[in-house]
């Protein structure tokens, strides 16, 4: 037992291992620089590798590119009355993924909108992952406030608002047939909003943006592209006239409880259009219902059978050509002519006319035989070089270049109707335009719905000569008789101012059934003072259903009362004063 005693002790006594200092020191640096090396490997890649895509994730959590409203451009009239402006107003968008959250709010917020919650709801949830969405644009003022009080009654997260432009029409339905509209996106629709939208159209902004986690504007970091406001558009309407012309026609349409209706004012010495209305009308500043029916402008798109209108220029063509003189006389009785197996009749027996007497009383038989004693081609060319059959170059969408056969496929009785106003067709427009030759000495202007310059030659475009000055004016002295107690059109006279016109009363074709039925177009076109003509006007009421259906009863009123009103406001001199005002002159004189 001792021997093993000391055994045990010798084994207790053994001296332990010295651990591996060094062996340590390289696993821990070894570790150290392999976590170093990693890091720094790391560093390396978010810095240089990643850079480009890190930055830009983070730039998208709070940097923004958004865009800047841009004024679409102001349409005035002649004056500079605005007819068509662009007010700011509020729409409201919305992040689908941050709405989602909260379906229990969409209700509110879609009554807020007088929108239908469930589809709201729906809409949302289809977009639920998108990051932006409108939800209704260019809301009213109380819809805005109500929409804020649901943000904050509800804690909303994921709506806001943005500024953009609507269009507004103070003139209403009295310029919506030329002026047109815009839709939701600003572009032009109809009328010279689409013609002239190239110019109006606004170009927006762009700008870069730190937004908070709201999606408010915190700070503008930089604009990159500044907005460009579309240019201004000045016509040469007059509001004061082309209120003053709709609420005749309107009110002529009305008593006569007729279809529809045009009208249409030029200035004589520029071949400005001043007034262009039609009847029924529609409000572009509402929900534009009724379709292209009451949208279209039917002064440039619409055609009708002139009637009696031609009648005068016939008379000029055959003045112009030496073949009869305003005293030649010319038998129309008994008030029927055969041309080929047709009659062509008078309302009455006129007998013997002269050629004053064929314009004063409208005679077709009268108008017929001056007609015959040229061939197809001086008809067709006076027809043509006053501007029928070819569109006026106005620069309005949808313009109608009417009909006017080429004489070459003329029959005789063609050829007899065509004097009296069958057989072609022309806009209200377009016998306007002939009517300003006329009234301008025998010279052609183009016509526009742009403001001329008439102090400035350079911008009045270049005239046409088609008649004589001699001509025209002998022609103008005849026309007077038409609005006198003799003429067919006394209900367009004017006190203290001499008239010219022509009325007619062109019946409708009724497809198969030809000229049957009692459907009419009454017409008046006319120019006044007509001594030195200012104003050309021609009024057509479409299919009048009362009682009265002539020209010059239905027509003709329309055009007094204008005409009286147009020339008060544009102060045009009396030149045919009644006795009394020479007398107050007088007196005042002495």
């Amino acid at each position: 037992m001792a021997n093993a005693r000391r055994r045990g002790r010798r084994v207790a006594e053994t001296p332990r291992a010295k651990p591996n200092l060094r062996l340590r020191r390289q696993l821990i640096v070894g570790g150290l620089s392999l976590a170093f090396a990693v890091l720094a490997g790391a560093v390396f890649f978010r810095q240089v590798i990643e850079t480009d895509f890190l930055q830009n994730e983070g730039q998208r959590r709070y940097l923004r590119d958004g865009e800047i409203a841009a004024r679409r451009g102001v349409i005035t009239d002649r004056n500079g009355e605005p007819l068509a402006v662009s007010t700011p107003v509020e729409t409201v968008w919305a992040e689908p993924r941050k709405l989602v959250a909260h379906l229990d709010a969409i209700a509110p917020l879609a009554a807020a909108l007088d929108l239908d919650a469930a589809g709201l709801r729906q809409k949302i949830q289809d977009n639920a992952e998108r990051g932006f969405m409108y939800i209704k644009r260019r809301v009213s003022f109380d819809e805005a406030r109500a929409v804020r009080e649901a943000i904050a009654e509800h804690g909303l997260q994921g709506v806001d608002f943005e500024t953009e432009y609507r269009r507004f029409y103070p003139g209403a339905e009295v310029f919506g047939h030329v002026i047109g509209f815009t839709n939701i996106e600003d572009r032009g629709q109809e009328g010279l909003e689409l013609e002239y939208d190239a110019q109006l159209e606004a170009v927006p902004g762009l700008h870069r943006v730190i937004r908070d986690g709201r999606q408010r504007i915190v700070q503008e970091v930089e604009q990159i592209r500044p907005p460009r406001p579309g240019k201004d558009l000045v016509l040469s309407l007059d509001r004061r006239l082309q209120f003053l012309a709709y609420r005749e026609l309107m009110a002529a349409v009305k008593e006569h409880k007729a279809k529809g209706g045009t009208a249409v004012v030029l200035d004589v010495a520029t071949g400005e259009v001043l007034a262009m209305v039609n009847q029924p009308g529609y409000n572009p500043n509402g929900d534009r219902d009724g379709g292209s029916e009451r949208r279209r402008n039917r002064a440039v798109t619409d055609v009708m059978e002139p009637g009696s209108t031609v009648k005068p220029l016939v008379i000029a063509a055959a003045l112009e050509k030496g073949l009869v003189s305003p005293g030649t006389r010319i038998a129309t009785g008994p008030g029927v002519l055969r041309v080929g197996s047709n009659l062509v009749k008078d309302v009455h027996n006129y007998g013997t006319l002269d050629v004053t007497g064929v314009i004063t009383k409208s005679s077709n038989v009268g108008s017929v035989k001056i007609a015959q004693m040229m061939d197809y081609a001086g008809l067709w060319d006076i027809y043509r070089k006053v501007g029928f059959g070819q569109p006026t170059g106005i620069g309005f969408p949808g313009e109608t270049r009417g009909s006017l056969r080429h004489y070459s496929q003329w029959r005789p009785f063609e050829h007899a109707t065509m004097a009296f106003g069958y057989g072609l067709s022309v806009t209200a427009l377009q016998l306007a335009q002939a009517y300003g030759v006329l009234a301008a000495d025998g010279i052609k202007r183009p016509v526009t719905l742009l403001k001329r310059d008439s102090n400035d030659p350079s911008m009045l475009p270049v005239a046409t000569r088609v008649l004589s000055v001699d001509t025209a004016r002998k022609v103008r002295a005849m026309m007077e008789t038409v609005v006198s107690d003799k003429g067919t059109a006394r209900r367009a006279e004017i006190p203290g101012y001499r008239v010219g016109g022509k009325t007619g009363t062109a019946k409708k074709a009724s497809g198969s059934r030809g000229y049957g039925g009692r459907r009419y177009q009454s017409v008046f076109a006319g120019f006044v003072p007509a001594g030195n003509p200012r104003l050309v006007m021609v009024v057509m009421v479409d299919e009048p259903g009362g009682s009265s259906y002539y020209g010059g009863l239905v027509a003709a009123p329309v055009f007094q009362r204008v005409m009286e009103g147009a020339l008060r406001l544009l102060n045009v001199p009396p030149d045919d004063p009644p006795p009394s005002m020479l007398l107050v002159h007088r007196g005042g004189a002495s």
